[in-house]
């Protein structure tokens, strides 16, 4: 069975942090590339940041450059997100995901940030950032 579960969102105050994780089961996910999107109520979901297999290409939204950071663990079939500064607009729930690339053809992050080129995702996991 394949399954992405999500950990670490709650709730912070404004200017606090947080780290997200997420590990992947039923699929060699250290070699596919990883997406992390968020959710805001009454919104579309929205694209984050992206990293390739290897980790050596990754992509970040405008609006969490400078604040958020992508980054995986192939040994472990984890990627994570580590949130900084982190913004009342940030509150949303975030969702990792996986793209089926099995042979390697992503080599930049920056050409994968529709949602509709990940093909497995997780269940979500809410953050709360208080004003």
């Amino acid at each position: 069975q394949v399954q992405l579960v999500e950990s670490g969102g709650g709730l912070v105050q404004a200017g606090g942090s947080l780290r997200l994780s997420c590990v992947g089961s039923g699929r060699a996910f250290s070699s596919l590339p990883w997406g992390w999107f968020r959710q805001a109520p009454g919104k579309e979901r929205e694209f984050v940041a992206a990293i390739t297999w290897t980790g050596g290409s990754t992509y970040h939204a405008d609006s969490v450059k400078g604040r958020f950071t992508i980054s995986r663990d192939n040994a472990n079939n984890k990627v994570y997100l580590q949130m900084n500064s982190l913004k009342p607009e940030d509150t949303a729930v975030y969702y990792c995901a996986a793209k089926w690339d099995p042979i390697g053809r992503v080599y930049d992050a920056s050409s994968i940030t529709g949602a509709d080129e990940f093909d497995y995702w997780g269940q979500g996991t809410q953050v709360t950032v208080s004003s």
